[in-house]
Order: C-alpha cells, then sequence, then structure tokens
C-alpha cells in the first residue's frame, strides 16, 4: 500500500495511475497535512486507527504549500510507529542540495519529476517486501560472497 502526497492534481493523479499499473493500492492525497491526519499522526483521536493501517511506501512532492515534503519526511522519520516505512521525495527541481539533505533525512529515493514507470518500477520492491529492500539487497550480497568463498 502507497500513500502518495502531491498538491498537484495532475502529478498526483500520474503517480497514481503509475503506481496502479505497477500493481499497488494507492491513496492518493492532496497536502502533507492530509497524510499526516491518515497516518494518524496529526494528534487528532478521531484519525484512523494505526492497527487498520499498512502503509509500505510514501512518496510526497518535496514542494508544498503549508508543509513541504521535507518537513513531512522528519515528522514520518521522527515517530515510533512509521520510521521504518521508506519515504521517497519527488521534485521537478534537481538541485542536489536538496536531494542530499533529503537523503540524509531518512529518504529512500529522490526522484525528479516528471516520474516515469522505470521509476515506479523500481521501487515496487518496498512495497512487495514491505519496505525492506535494502535488507534483502544486503543478504542477497552477503549470501553470494559467502557463496564465492
Amino acid at each position: 500500500h502507497v500513500l502518495a502526497v502531491d498538491d498537484s492534481l495532475v502529478d498526483r493523479k500520474v503517480i497514481e495511475r503509475l503506481l496502479k499499473v505497477s500493481s499497488c493500492k494507492v491513496t492518493a492525497v492532496e497536502s502533507a497535512g492530509r497524510a499526516l491526519q491518515f497516518l494518524g499522526l496529526d494528534g487528532d483521536p478521531t484519525s484512523l486507527e494505526l492497527d487498520e493501517l499498512k502503509v509500505n511506501l510514501i512518496i510526497t512532492d518535496y514542494s508544498m504549500p503549508g508543509m513541504s515534503g521535507y518537513e513531512l519526511l522528519k515528522k514520518i522519520k521522527g515517530s515510533k510507529r512509521f520510521s521504518q516505512i521508506p519515504v521517497v521525495i519527488m521534485s521537478s527541481e534537481n538541485i542536489l542540495a536538496r536531494i542530499d539533505r533529503c537523503l540524509r533525512e531518512g529518504a529512500e529515493e529522490f526522484l525528479v519529476k516528471p516520474v516515469k514507470l522505470s521509476d515506479v518500477e523500481r521501487l515496487r520492491d518496498f512495497v512487495l517486501k514491505g519496505g525492506k529492500k535494502k535488507k534483502v539487497e544486503r543478504d542477497c550480497k552477503r549470501k553470494s560472497r559467502d557463496d564465492s568463498s
């Protein structure tokens, strides 16, 4: 299950369609505030019951009014319940300092818009394996090293 966050309706629909083509269940919201509400991180006791929620990946635009994707990333990574969920940041601006800052703060990937099907297919492993792509890759590398000894 992927939570997609983008203030642009067109971009939101594009990412939603690409994810669905890749067989992902998608919930798309228009702001970081709505994403926090969906995750139950907005402090509102009437928000979704967290145990009902299984999100494997969060993909968010960087530049949004109110709260940026970077601020959303920091809130998610600062939460006990969701800190292990991979977060992918998207932006139409390819600014190295911004990319580095997001990756240092815990973003799994930084995609430059327009997002393509090949970008989304790279992210499928996160969704299918529940966000354990890096661990699986490390285990595979370790196994191949052990086999060659």
